[in-house]
Protein backbone atom coordinates (compact mmCIF):
# COMPACT_ATOMS: atom_id res chain seq x y z
CA UNK A 1 0.00 0.00 0.00
CA UNK A 2 3.04 2.30 1.31
CA UNK A 3 4.92 1.53 -2.24
CA UNK A 4 1.66 2.18 -4.39
CA UNK A 5 1.07 5.61 -2.54
CA UNK A 6 4.74 6.40 -3.15
CA UNK A 7 4.55 5.61 -7.21
CA UNK A 8 1.67 7.87 -7.41
CA UNK A 9 3.21 11.01 -5.73
CA UNK A 10 6.31 10.49 -7.66
CA UNK A 11 4.22 10.56 -10.82
CA UNK A 12 2.22 13.56 -9.83
CA UNK A 13 5.42 15.52 -9.20
CA UNK A 14 6.84 14.38 -12.54
CA UNK A 15 3.77 16.12 -14.39
CA UNK A 16 4.00 19.13 -12.69
CA UNK A 17 7.57 19.40 -13.51
CA UNK A 18 6.73 18.44 -16.77
CA UNK A 19 3.63 21.31 -17.14
CA UNK A 20 5.85 23.45 -15.37
CA UNK A 21 8.59 23.37 -17.90
CA UNK A 22 6.57 22.91 -21.18
CA UNK A 23 4.58 26.47 -19.96
CA UNK A 24 8.57 28.06 -19.68
CA UNK A 25 9.26 26.55 -22.96
CA UNK A 26 6.54 28.18 -24.47
CA UNK A 27 6.48 31.50 -22.73
CA UNK A 28 10.04 31.99 -24.17
CA UNK A 29 9.01 31.38 -27.85
CA UNK A 30 6.57 33.72 -27.77
CA UNK A 31 8.88 36.54 -26.46
CA UNK A 32 11.54 35.93 -29.09
CA UNK A 33 9.12 36.07 -31.85
CA UNK A 34 8.04 39.75 -30.75
CA UNK A 35 9.62 42.83 -32.26
CA UNK A 36 12.56 44.25 -30.03
CA UNK A 37 12.87 47.39 -28.38
CA UNK A 38 15.29 49.32 -27.67
CA UNK A 39 14.93 48.41 -23.89
CA UNK A 40 14.30 44.85 -23.87
CA UNK A 41 12.80 43.20 -20.74
CA UNK A 42 13.61 40.10 -19.01
CA UNK A 43 11.92 37.22 -17.31
CA UNK A 44 13.34 35.57 -14.89
CA UNK A 45 13.45 31.73 -15.17
CA UNK A 46 12.41 29.21 -12.35
CA UNK A 47 9.10 28.16 -10.65
CA UNK A 48 8.61 31.01 -7.78
CA UNK A 49 5.53 31.88 -5.75
CA UNK A 50 2.56 28.83 -5.00
CA UNK A 51 4.34 26.42 -7.14
CA UNK A 52 7.49 26.24 -5.61
CA UNK A 53 5.39 25.76 -2.31
CA UNK A 54 3.43 23.28 -3.91
CA UNK A 55 6.94 21.26 -4.93
CA UNK A 56 8.51 21.81 -2.08
CA UNK A 57 4.95 20.17 -0.01
CA UNK A 58 4.80 17.36 -2.19
CA UNK A 59 8.88 16.68 -1.76
CA UNK A 60 8.17 17.18 1.73
CA UNK A 61 5.34 14.42 2.00
CA UNK A 62 7.13 12.03 -0.55
CA UNK A 63 10.08 12.07 2.25
CA UNK A 64 7.75 11.28 5.06
CA UNK A 65 6.02 8.41 2.97
CA UNK A 66 9.25 7.03 2.18
CA UNK A 67 10.55 7.18 6.06
CA UNK A 68 7.28 5.63 7.25
CA UNK A 69 7.40 2.86 4.76
CA UNK A 70 11.09 1.91 5.96
CA UNK A 71 9.73 2.04 9.56
CA UNK A 72 6.98 -0.02 9.01
CA UNK A 73 9.58 -2.57 7.05
CA UNK A 74 12.06 -2.99 9.48
CA UNK A 75 8.79 -3.19 11.88
CA UNK A 76 7.39 -6.42 10.22
CA UNK A 77 10.84 -7.59 10.14
CA UNK A 78 11.35 -7.52 13.83
CA UNK A 79 8.04 -9.00 14.47
CA UNK A 80 8.26 -11.59 12.15
CA UNK A 81 11.67 -12.50 12.97
CA UNK A 82 12.86 -12.75 9.12
CA UNK A 83 16.24 -14.05 9.27
CA UNK A 84 18.54 -15.97 6.63
CA UNK A 85 17.32 -19.18 7.02
CA UNK A 86 13.46 -18.41 7.54
CA UNK A 87 11.03 -16.50 9.46
CA UNK A 88 10.06 -17.02 13.20
CA UNK A 89 9.84 -20.77 13.99
CA UNK A 90 9.80 -21.57 10.52
CA UNK A 91 13.59 -22.36 9.13
CA UNK A 92 13.92 -23.72 5.37
CA UNK A 93 16.86 -26.39 5.14
CA UNK A 94 18.49 -28.60 2.47
CA UNK A 95 16.08 -31.73 3.53
CA UNK A 96 12.82 -29.27 3.79
CA UNK A 97 11.10 -27.43 6.22
CA UNK A 98 11.65 -27.23 9.81
CA UNK A 99 8.77 -25.77 12.38
CA UNK A 100 10.29 -25.32 16.29
CA UNK A 101 7.28 -25.35 19.30
CA UNK A 102 3.53 -25.55 18.74
CA UNK A 103 2.37 -24.90 15.03
CA UNK A 104 -0.87 -24.45 14.09
CA UNK A 105 -2.32 -25.27 10.39
CA UNK A 106 -5.62 -23.54 9.85
CA UNK A 107 -5.82 -25.12 6.23
CA UNK A 108 -5.07 -28.66 4.97
CA UNK A 109 -1.09 -29.90 4.86
CA UNK A 110 0.30 -31.67 2.01
CA UNK A 111 2.97 -33.09 2.77
CA UNK A 112 5.52 -36.81 2.21
CA UNK A 113 6.96 -36.97 5.40
CA UNK A 114 7.00 -36.04 8.74
CA UNK A 115 8.65 -36.22 11.76
CA UNK A 116 10.09 -35.20 14.98
CA UNK A 117 13.79 -33.91 17.07
CA UNK A 118 15.01 -37.04 17.61
CA UNK A 119 15.07 -35.47 21.74
CA UNK A 120 11.52 -35.21 21.56
CA UNK A 121 8.08 -36.42 20.80
CA UNK A 122 5.34 -36.14 17.82
CA UNK A 123 2.22 -34.59 19.18
CA UNK A 124 -0.83 -34.16 16.09
CA UNK A 125 -3.38 -32.38 18.66
CA UNK A 126 -6.87 -31.35 17.41
CA UNK A 127 -9.91 -30.14 19.25
CA UNK A 128 -12.30 -32.09 17.56
CA UNK A 129 -10.21 -35.08 15.87
CA UNK A 130 -7.24 -35.96 13.81
CA UNK A 131 -7.50 -37.50 10.50
CA UNK A 132 -4.66 -38.53 8.08
CA UNK A 133 -5.91 -39.35 4.64
CA UNK A 134 -3.99 -41.88 1.72
CA UNK A 135 -4.46 -40.54 -1.65
CA UNK A 136 -3.46 -42.03 -4.95
CA UNK A 137 -2.20 -40.43 -8.08
CA UNK A 138 -5.66 -39.49 -9.15
CA UNK A 139 -6.65 -38.11 -5.94
CA UNK A 140 -8.73 -41.28 -4.58
CA UNK A 141 -9.07 -41.97 -1.17
CA UNK A 142 -7.46 -45.26 -0.66
CA UNK A 143 -6.25 -44.78 3.29
CA UNK A 144 -7.82 -42.85 6.26
CA UNK A 145 -7.34 -42.98 10.05
CA UNK A 146 -9.44 -41.10 12.31
CA UNK A 147 -8.54 -40.39 16.05
CA UNK A 148 -11.62 -39.00 17.11
CA UNK A 149 -13.38 -38.27 20.89
CA UNK A 150 -15.56 -41.41 21.19
CA UNK A 151 -13.37 -43.82 18.85
CA UNK A 152 -10.08 -44.59 16.95
CA UNK A 153 -11.29 -45.48 13.04
CA UNK A 154 -9.33 -46.97 10.21
CA UNK A 155 -10.68 -47.23 6.71
CA UNK A 156 -8.49 -49.24 4.35
CA UNK A 157 -8.18 -52.58 2.44
CA UNK A 158 -5.77 -54.69 5.13
CA UNK A 159 -5.09 -53.13 8.62
CA UNK A 160 -1.26 -54.63 9.94
CA UNK A 161 0.13 -54.12 13.16
CA UNK A 162 3.95 -55.50 13.36
CA UNK A 163 6.28 -55.70 15.46
CA UNK A 164 9.13 -53.28 15.84
CA UNK A 165 12.14 -56.24 15.25
CA UNK A 166 11.71 -58.54 12.40
CA UNK A 167 8.32 -57.19 11.59
CA UNK A 168 6.36 -60.15 12.28
CA UNK A 169 2.96 -60.00 11.34
CA UNK A 170 0.91 -59.64 15.18
CA UNK A 171 -2.57 -58.44 13.74
CA UNK A 172 -4.09 -58.26 10.82
CA UNK A 173 -7.65 -57.45 9.45
CA UNK A 174 -9.53 -57.51 5.98
CA UNK A 175 -12.97 -58.11 4.59
CA UNK A 176 -12.25 -61.69 4.67
CA UNK A 177 -10.66 -62.85 7.94
CA UNK A 178 -8.51 -61.55 11.10
CA UNK A 179 -5.10 -63.17 11.72
CA UNK A 180 -3.61 -62.70 15.53
CA UNK A 181 0.11 -63.21 14.58
CA UNK A 182 1.38 -63.39 18.46
CA UNK A 183 2.56 -66.32 20.28
CA UNK A 184 0.04 -65.79 22.66
CA UNK A 185 -3.36 -64.38 23.26
CA UNK A 186 -4.23 -63.86 26.93
CA UNK A 187 -7.97 -62.68 27.45
CA UNK A 188 -8.00 -61.00 31.36
CA UNK A 189 -11.25 -59.90 30.99
CA UNK A 190 -14.01 -61.42 33.95
CA UNK A 191 -16.61 -62.14 31.04
CA UNK A 192 -13.90 -63.92 29.39
CA UNK A 193 -13.91 -63.89 25.53
CA UNK A 194 -17.50 -64.55 23.62
CA UNK A 195 -17.64 -65.30 20.22
CA UNK A 196 -20.61 -65.61 17.66
CA UNK A 197 -20.22 -68.14 15.63
CA UNK A 198 -17.47 -71.05 15.31
CA UNK A 199 -13.72 -70.86 16.38
CA UNK A 200 -11.25 -73.05 14.86
CA UNK A 201 -7.98 -73.64 16.69
CA UNK A 202 -5.90 -76.13 17.25
CA UNK A 203 -5.16 -76.03 21.34
CA UNK A 204 -7.10 -74.39 23.96
CA UNK A 205 -5.28 -74.22 27.49
CA UNK A 206 -5.47 -72.12 30.49
CA UNK A 207 -2.63 -70.52 32.41
CA UNK A 208 -0.56 -72.64 34.87
CA UNK A 209 -2.85 -73.16 38.31
CA UNK A 210 -6.12 -71.68 36.60
CA UNK A 211 -8.88 -73.18 35.52
CA UNK A 212 -10.21 -73.84 31.90
CA UNK A 213 -13.94 -73.52 31.53
CA UNK A 214 -15.67 -73.51 28.12
CA UNK A 215 -19.37 -72.38 28.25
CA UNK A 216 -22.62 -71.47 25.94
CA UNK A 217 -24.96 -69.99 29.21
CA UNK A 218 -28.08 -70.43 26.55
CA UNK A 219 -27.35 -72.76 23.77
CA UNK A 220 -25.54 -75.77 23.47
CA UNK A 221 -21.66 -76.06 23.00
CA UNK A 222 -20.11 -78.24 20.23
CA UNK A 223 -16.44 -79.40 19.93
CA UNK A 224 -16.01 -81.16 16.20
CA UNK A 225 -12.42 -82.93 14.64
CA UNK A 226 -12.22 -85.26 11.76
CA UNK A 227 -9.73 -87.20 13.65
CA UNK A 228 -10.69 -87.37 17.17
CA UNK A 229 -11.26 -84.62 20.16
CA UNK A 230 -8.87 -85.02 23.14
CA UNK A 231 -9.73 -83.73 26.79
CA UNK A 232 -7.32 -84.09 29.11
CA UNK A 233 -6.68 -83.48 32.83
CA UNK A 234 -2.89 -84.36 33.75
CA UNK A 235 -3.42 -83.58 37.54
CA UNK A 236 -7.21 -83.40 38.18
CA UNK A 237 -10.38 -84.58 37.69
CA UNK A 238 -12.87 -84.42 34.93
CA UNK A 239 -16.02 -83.74 35.32
CA UNK A 240 -19.13 -83.70 32.90
CA UNK A 241 -22.13 -82.46 34.14
CA UNK A 242 -25.62 -81.82 32.45
CA UNK A 243 -29.57 -81.07 33.70
CA UNK A 244 -30.73 -83.77 30.79
CA UNK A 245 -29.61 -86.49 29.34
CA UNK A 246 -25.59 -87.61 28.78
CA UNK A 247 -24.98 -89.29 25.56
CA UNK A 248 -22.19 -90.90 24.46
CA UNK A 249 -22.15 -92.66 20.96
CA UNK A 250 -20.15 -93.93 18.97
CA UNK A 251 -21.20 -94.94 15.18
CA UNK A 252 -18.32 -97.25 13.98
CA UNK A 253 -16.36 -98.16 17.25
CA UNK A 254 -16.50 -98.88 20.97
CA UNK A 255 -16.98 -96.83 23.87
CA UNK A 256 -14.43 -97.82 26.11
CA UNK A 257 -13.06 -97.09 29.81
CA UNK A 258 -10.41 -97.95 31.36
CA UNK A 259 -10.00 -97.41 35.22
CA UNK A 260 -8.89 -99.02 38.46
CA UNK A 261 -12.51 -98.12 39.40
CA UNK A 262 -15.45 -97.76 37.68
CA UNK A 263 -18.58 -96.58 39.84
CA UNK A 264 -22.16 -95.57 38.24
CA UNK A 265 -24.17 -93.97 41.17
CA UNK A 266 -27.63 -93.38 41.84
CA UNK A 267 -28.63 -96.37 39.87
CA UNK A 268 -32.21 -97.37 40.74
CA UNK A 269 -32.76 -100.98 42.85
CA UNK A 270 -34.90 -103.41 41.79
CA UNK A 271 -35.90 -106.09 44.34
CA UNK A 272 -36.22 -110.11 43.27
CA UNK A 273 -39.18 -112.49 43.95
CA UNK A 274 -40.53 -115.46 42.28
CA UNK A 275 -43.79 -113.81 40.70
CA UNK A 276 -43.66 -111.83 37.59
CA UNK A 277 -44.27 -108.63 39.56
CA UNK A 278 -41.10 -108.23 41.57
CA UNK A 279 -41.32 -104.76 43.77
CA UNK A 280 -38.87 -102.00 43.25
CA UNK A 281 -39.06 -100.87 47.19
CA UNK A 282 -35.93 -101.41 49.18
CA UNK A 283 -35.68 -104.56 50.84
CA UNK A 284 -37.13 -104.94 54.36
CA UNK A 285 -35.47 -103.92 57.37
CA UNK A 286 -36.07 -107.26 58.98
CA UNK A 287 -33.92 -108.78 56.31
CA UNK A 288 -30.41 -109.03 56.32
CA UNK A 289 -28.79 -106.15 54.59
CA UNK A 290 -27.86 -106.50 51.22
CA UNK A 291 -24.03 -105.48 50.16
CA UNK A 292 -23.65 -107.54 47.09
CA UNK A 293 -26.08 -106.60 43.49
CA UNK A 294 -26.28 -107.65 40.26
CA UNK A 295 -26.16 -105.19 37.40
CA UNK A 296 -28.84 -105.51 34.95
CA UNK A 297 -30.04 -103.82 31.72
CA UNK A 298 -33.27 -103.63 30.13
CA UNK A 299 -34.23 -104.14 26.48
CA UNK A 300 -33.93 -100.26 26.04
CA UNK A 301 -30.31 -100.15 27.41
CA UNK A 302 -31.56 -98.74 31.09
CA UNK A 303 -28.97 -100.17 33.63
CA UNK A 304 -30.36 -100.90 37.54
CA UNK A 305 -29.22 -103.25 40.36
CA UNK A 306 -30.66 -106.54 41.56
CA UNK A 307 -29.73 -108.30 44.35
CA UNK A 308 -27.63 -111.23 43.88
CA UNK A 309 -28.07 -114.34 44.70
CA UNK A 310 -27.68 -117.80 43.73
CA UNK A 311 -28.33 -117.36 40.12
CA UNK A 312 -29.33 -114.40 37.54
CA UNK A 313 -32.09 -112.26 39.78
CA UNK A 314 -32.58 -109.82 36.39
CA UNK A 315 -36.11 -109.96 35.76
CA UNK A 316 -36.95 -108.21 32.51
CA UNK A 317 -40.71 -107.87 34.00
CA UNK A 318 -39.38 -105.64 36.61
CA UNK A 319 -41.39 -102.45 36.77
CA UNK A 320 -37.65 -100.59 36.73
CA UNK A 321 -38.00 -101.47 32.81
CA UNK A 322 -41.79 -101.77 32.22
CA UNK A 323 -41.69 -97.74 33.27
CA UNK A 324 -38.66 -96.48 31.67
Amino acid sequence: MYEKQTSHLLTNTCAFLFQMTREQYILATQQNSLPRTEHPQFYPVGIYGWRKRCLYFFVLLLLVTMIVNLAMTIWILKVMNFTVDGMGNLRVTKKGIRLEGISEFLLPLYVKEIHSRKDSPLVLQSDRNVTVNARNHMGQLTGQLTVGADAVEAQCKRFEVRASEGGKVLFSADEDEIVIGADRLKVTGTEGAVFGHSVETPHIRAEPSQDLKLESPTRSLVMEAPRGVQVNAAAGDLKATCRKELHLQSTEGEIFLDADTIRLGNLPVGSFSSSSSSSSSSPSSSAPRQTIYELCACPNGKLYLSPAGAGSTCQSSSNICLWS
